[in-house]
This record gives C-alpha cells, structure tokens and sequence, in this order.
C-alpha cells in the first residue's frame, strides 16, 4: 500500500479517490455521494485516545475495503473535535500510529488461495492531507515499515503445520534477514547434544522433523546485547497428552513468539537502530510418536536442573528453559522470553492482554507502558515465592506443571515461575510475555482473522528505548 502525506486540503483529492470523512456518531460506516465524489463517514467515540485513534485508523481502511474502495483520501486536522485528550501525542508519533495500523488492517493472508478475476480485496494507497513537516513524515515512513514486519509476521505463524516444520522456522529466519546486517546460525543436533539441551530435545523426540535452535545477531552497536527467545513449537499436538479436538485446531501458531521475534530482529536491522539484539529461536514439534516424551519422563535441561514431565502439553516452557540457559553466553543486558505458552493466560486477561512476569519491577513496568503506546497491551501477574512450592519436584529437581492444590490455579504464573527458576541464573533483568491472549485478532479490532503479529510494536518500542 502507498501512503503519501499532501500539504494541500482533501477538496483537492484527485479524481476517483474516496473521501474519508469523520461524524460524531458511534458505529456509523456508510458510503454517500456527493455531487460525484464519493466520501465514505465514519462515526468517531470521543473523547479520543490512543486506543481508539489505533482502532479508528485500522476502521479507516477496513471500511474502504467493505465498499471496494481502492484509493482513499483523509483529513485529520480539519476535524479538531476529533483530537480532544490526544494533546499530549506528538503529530510524528500519530503518524507512526496510523501508518503501522492503516498496514495491518490492509492485511488478509492469501498464501492458499486462489486469487480471484478481480483481485484482492486490498486499498491501493491512502494520501493524508494536513500541515506535514519532515518530522512526521518520517514517523509515517517508521510506521509502514513496523506495521509491514508486523504483517510478514503475521504470515509466518499463519502457516499450516504441515509447511512449517522446525528446520521451515529456521529456513525462515534467515529469509526474513535477507540482505540485512543480520547472522543467523542454526546449530546441528550434534552441537545441541553436546550443550545439554536435554529439555528441547526432549520435546522434539516424537516428531520425525527434529528440533532446531537458531541464533540471530543483529550488531547495531558494540552494548551488551538485548536477547529476545520465542517459543517456536511449529505444531503443538499435546504430545501423549494429546489435546482435544476443539483445542488442537489453529495450534500450528504456537511458533507465534519465535514469528515474532524474528521479525523484531528483522525490524531492528531495518530501522538502522543502534542496539545490539539477539534472537533465540527454541523449535520442536510436539507429537506422539513412537520415541515421544512421556509424562513421568525425567529431562535434563542445558542448565543441569533436571524436569519431571507431568503433562506433555506443557512443553512451551521446556524449549524455553534451554533457550533462557544458552542466551547467559551473551552476557545480556536483559533477557525477554515470548511465548504461547498457557491457555490460562487467556481466562486470567481475556482476549485483548499479553500476561508480563518478572522478578523487576520496573522492567515489567516499563513493558506495560510501552504496551499501551504500541497498541499491544500486556499486564501484569505476580511471580512471588509462594508460587515456587507448586512446582517442586518428587523424583527430580522440578516439575513441568504445579503439582497438589496448589497446582489446580494460577496456569499462567505457574508457566512463569518455571521459567523463573532458569532465569535467576541471568547476571540482567528478565521479563516472561505470554501472549496466548494476542495469538490472534480479537473480536472489534478491525483486523483480518488469524494471527494478530503480537508483541513486535511493543519489542520495537523497547528495543528503541532500552536503555542498561
């Protein structure tokens, strides 16, 4: 999609452009013509703020889709009863807003499908008239590029488990780094025997697709790195602890966090930013072959602390653990894992949160915040000592799942407080995002169905603002 900034007023919108114009009434979507010109109103809630202007903005397009239109024309400024409590955003950070979000609601994947006569359904290009500098222009410039790597990841973790294998996921990598300041090395199951990583490995026995473990390293600058690892499980069967059937659909995405932070590695090398980020990429598939995991099965973890398996379905975590034990090799900074990880995250936040952990308050904090000026929204769930009984093992150091009363509650922190336990051992900060929550779009965020991209604005946002 093209996105041009005109200093001239929307009457000067050329010929066969549609016309965006702003009412104040909630809920409002339709097509009028005008002596000619088309102009497509949408209602507007106000008072406004972030939240809804990412929504507005995403409505903006979505609704030119719904009347086929393929070239839009907007005005913000002409409108000032829009803006009441938005004072306090700067014009390039509304720009870098809307063009990351006019870019994922322009998204629909198509990979499988036949295109038809017509074409895609898709806007072409939107001009947005107003009083630009070169400022916000390039925030709008910073906010197609975000918005476009939120897509391409979006794309990654929508497909099909059966094109996706672990060594697919690696392959990936290194094609969404193509051309770009990145290297990507994915290390031989020789090499990751030799390290112990008895937990990841662990995980892959039942599929005939071995596991994978792929380092990126993007060196912006000479700092101690910020390490990110996502939980790459290509297909999550359950294991022997198979899941249900209405469980098990969409569960070729639990590659969601590994989508995204190689996207965000990606995204980094293409802002040109002067961080030095790191990528970890822990991938297995979970099936019930005949050499699969079983519950009752002891693993040792790269770090030596050894696991009891209690429910095959917990694995997320296992992959996880080895690959929080391998980023202490850096010597980060801080370390933040990203994962699929709990089904538990989705009753304790519904469907519009990521769940944070962390032992630093600050960081999660600071994750928070900046989530709610990226539009991917995460809070907080308490990581306390008490939590830490549940998980203790009988016949090895630690369990995969809480074990007794305790262990009936608290799934999401339970999945954190066992990565916890591989995360003391970092000499930085570390943060746990489940974004089981943010695996695909929600209902009223005017997006396309399947994955939704999350946490890259939120990782891109940090990464630019960390600061050791």
């Amino acid at each position: 999609m093209k996105i041009t900034l005109a200093k001239d007023s929307i009457e000067k919108a050329p010929k066969g452009y549609v016309r965006v114009r702003f009412v104040p009434e909630k809920g409002v979507k339709r097509l009028v013509r005008e002596g000619g010109t088309d102009t497509i109103e949408l209602g507007v809630a106000t008072p406004m703020n972030r939240r809804k202007f990412i929504t507005l903005c995403r409505s903006i397009v979505t609704t030119a889709k719904q009347f086929k239109a393929k070239k839009i024309a907007v005005q913000f400024d002409t409108t000032p009863w829009l803006w009441k409590g938005m004072e306090q955003v700067s014009p390039e950070d509304l720009s870098r807003l809307a063009a990351e979000n006019y870019e994922m609601a322009n998204f629909e994947f198509t990979k499988f499908k036949t295109k038809p006569k017509e074409g895609w359904n898709t806007v072409e290009e939107i001009i947005v008239y107003g009083p630009w500098d070169k400022a916000v222009d390039a925030g709008a410039k910073r906010g197609q590029m975000i918005g476009d790597e939120v897509n391409k990841t979006r794309s990654l973790a929508n497909t099909p488990g059966g094109d996706m294998t672990p060594k697919g996921l690696a392959q990936a990598a290194k094609n969404a780094v193509q051309g770009l300041p990145v290297t990507v090395t994915t290390l031989t199951m020789a090499q990751m025997k030799s390290l112990g990583m008895g937990a990841l490995l662990g995980v892959g026995k039942g599929s005939i697709h071995p596991p994978t473990f792929t380092i990126m390293e993007y060196k912006g600058a000479a700092d101690a790195p910020i390490v990110l690892a996502g939980k790459g499980i290509t297909f999550d069967s359950g294991g022997l602890n198979l899941k249900p059937s209405n469980a098990i659909y969409e569960m070729h995405m639990d590659m969601s966090g590994a989508a995204a932070v190689i996207h965000t590695v990606a995204l980094a090398a293409r802002l040109k930013l002067k961080k030095h980020v790191i990528g970890l990429i822990p991938s297995a598939e979970n099936m019930p072959g005949n050499e699969a995991y079983r519950p009752g099965d002891i693993l040792r973890s790269m770090s030596g602390k050894t696991i009891e398996v209690l429910n095959t379905d917990a694995e997320g975590r296992l992959v996880l653990a080895d690959a929080i034990t391998y980023a202490k090799k850096f010597k980060p900074s801080v370390v933040i894992d990203v994962a699929t990880l709990t089904g538990a995250a989705l009753s304790a936040l519904g469907l519009y949160a990521s769940g944070v952990m962390s032992r630093d308050e600050s960081l999660a904090q600071n994750l928070t915040k900046l989530g709610e000026e990226s539009g991917d929204y995460v809070w907080p769930l308490p990581l306390w000592d008490e939590y830490e009984a549940a998980i203790q093992g009988t016949f090895a150091d630690i369990t995969n799942i809480g074990t007794g009363q305790s262990g009936r509650y608290g799934g999401a922190i339970e999945g954190g407080i066992f990565l916890w336990q591989f995360a003391k051992e970092l000499a930085c900060p570390w943060a746990h995002l489940d974004i089981a929550p943010r695996m695909t779009a929600a209902p009223g965020e005017e997006l396309a169905k399947g994955a939704a991209g999350a946490p890259v604005r939120l990782l891109i946002r940090f990464i630019e603002s960390w600061k050791p």
